[in-house]
């Protein structure tokens, strides 16, 4: 079993019940596909550093998980289908977790319990978001690989 964190960047105009109703039905995909829920944090709208969609805020969810990578890749096809969901990203924060040792986790204490807190209104612009870069980690230029084949020989 792997740890992952999906956030998760839904359209802001839509009404609470709507987005509450939107945010229940990913979870639910999550536990019926034999997810083990660790944490869901509503950080609420946000500024976004760059528009999406031709909106400049979004409503922001975070997910944490444990499963395999076929719950990541229905969960993911299933965000992709949703008009409602502007942006979204799957990061793997571990590999390899005991199971038992994760449903320990989830039932230790009020920090790892599913929870929703009110969402907060934040106008901060100085926090930095992972999914508001424009930056694609893979991208190597093919002069790079050149120079590290040379080092090893």
């Amino acid at each position: 079993m792997r740890r992952y964190e999906t956030v998760l960047i839904a359209d802001p105009d839509l009404q609470e019940e709507a987005r509450k109703n939107l945010f229940k039905k990913f979870t639910n995909l999550l536990t019926q596909t034999g997810a083990l829920l660790v944490k869901i944090e509503d950080w609420g709208n946000r500024k976004l550093a760059y528009e999406i969609k031709k909106k400049s805020r979004g409503h922001y969810l975070c997910v944490t998980y444990g499963g395999d990578g076929e719950i990541v890749k229905e969960l993911e096809r299933n965000l992709r289908l949703d008009e409602n969901i502007m942006k979204f990203m799957t990061i793997l924060l571990e590999k390899d977790i005991d199971e038992e040792a994760l449903r320990q986790e989830i039932a230790a204490g009020p920090e790892y319990k599913v929870t929703s807190p009110g969402a907060v209104d934040s106008d901060d612009d100085s926090s930095s978001d992972a999914m508001d870069d424009d930056i694609d980690d893979n991208d190597i230029d093919d002069d790079d690989l050149d120079d590290d084949e040379e080092e090893e020989e």
